[in-house]
This record gives structure tokens, sequence and C-alpha cells, in this order.
């Protein structure tokens, strides 16, 4: 599970993050010592920028940027799969998501097909134990209306791959609005879709499967989790 963050970064670790995830478009297999040369700042700068994205080290940063693999695994068991996700959970990214949650007013949940459900369920739980305003959408123009500054998108996305949310990330930064993507599935182009971005889980679904067809039980596995802490959190 990793939790990448553009939010955390200062305008000018922002404008470093801008430069590299610009100069990998055309440069292959840059050094850190390049990366240094081309933002004008030192090494231990370049590291201190990936490790507050969300990143363990440069090499893991680099690779996302180029949009390489990483330390992935494809199960053949869906219950093996799950097992494995259990084992590697990491509270860490229960406790970044309450954090969002408590800093926005209104919660703007979205998802296309399967990944609506889970919206709709995280509205559900966030009603029956909070007083937050939750609302659970599938339209992008629903979503665009009702953005604001003190409004949190969280946009479920099992892949990434059946629709792009750049336009409805743009819309909603127009309004001011704070953009989560939680995903399953390791997928680098949703950096470009969002300020915040949590990947889920190391273990994939088969690949012959298609988006829609894809399990969501991981993504019910954290809402449960999260549901649990804030729980914990008004009973003391």
């Amino acid at each position: 599970m990793i939790n990448i963050n553009i939010n955390n970064l200062n305008p000018l670790e922002k404008e470093i993050y801008s430069t590299l995830t610009q100069k990998v478009l055309t440069i292959p297999n840059i050094r850190i010592t390049q990366a240094a040369e081309y933002c004008e700042c030192s090494i231990s700068k370049i590291s201190k920028v990936v490790k507050k994205l969300g990143f363990r080290n440069y090499k893991q940063f680099m690779g996302f940027l180029y949009g390489e693999e990483i330390s992935i695994n494809v199960e053949s068991s869906e219950l093996k799969r799950l097992r494995r996700f259990i084992d590697d959970f990491d509270p860490k990214v229960v406790d970044d998501f309450i954090k969002l949650l408590s800093q926005h007013e209104r919660i703007i949940l979205f998802g296309y097909g399967p990944s609506y459900i889970v919206a709709q369920y995280l509205e559900y739980k966030l009603h029956t134990i909070t007083n937050k305003f939750a609302f659970a959408m599938q339209d992008v123009l629903s979503v665009t209306n009702m953005a604001d500054d003190k409004s949190l998108l969280v946009i479920f996305t099992a892949t990434g791959s059946f629709k792009s949310f750049e336009d409805i990330y743009k819309n909603a930064k127009d309004k001011g609005c704070t953009v989560l993507v939680v995903s399953e599935e390791y997928n680098p182009s949703l950096i470009n879709a969002c300020d915040n971005l949590f990947w889920l889980s190391r273990y994939n679904q088969a690949s012959d499967l298609k988006p829609h067809e894809k399990s969501r039980t991981i993504f019910f596995i954290f809402i449960e989790e999260v549901i649990r802490k804030l729980m914990l959190g008004s009973a003391t």
C-alpha cells in the first residue's frame, strides 16, 4: 500500500516534482545526481521530496514516473490474494484517509460501475457513524456542480483503465476541490488525475478479467478498517 501525496510538498518541492515528471518523458534512466542537476538542488533534497511524496526511495519513485511495474504479483486464487493483502495491510493508509476526511466539510464519493457500489457503501457507513455530508455519485456533471474548496472528492477505481479521470479532476480543481484516487491496482497514469493517490494492493487480479469483472473486495476491507477506526475514535 502506498500513499502518494502531492499536497505534502511545498512550492519548491512541487517544482522539483514537476521538473522530473517532464524530464522522464525524453530522458531515460535519470540518476539521482542528474536529477539534482536538473532541479538545481542537492541530492539530499531529491531524496526528501521522494519520501514526502510517499515513496520508499528514489528508485521506486523513478520506476513510478517511468511507468514500470513495481513489486506486483498476479494471483490465480482470489482467497490467496486476499490473504496476502491482509498480511501486507498498512494501517497508516487508513489513518491518512481519515485525516483527509476530517479536513473537509463535504465528501463526494465517485466510481464507475461496481466501484460506484463501493462509493454507496462508504456513503451509508459514514452517515451511520459521523455527521459528515457524504454523497455517492457516478455522474461527472453532478460532481462538478457540487465540488468546492470545502469538498474532498474520493474516486474509487479498481484499475484506472476503464475511463480517464483527468477531466473530472480538472473540473473539480477549478472549483478548489481536493481530489483523492483510491486504486486497487498499480497505474502510474492516475497521478495525473488527483492530488493524492492511494495504491492499495501489490497483488493483482487475473489479467484476463475486464475492469468491471474484477472483485471490489479489497475496497470493502479497506473501508471496514476505516469505519472501525472512526468508531473507536468516536468512543474515546
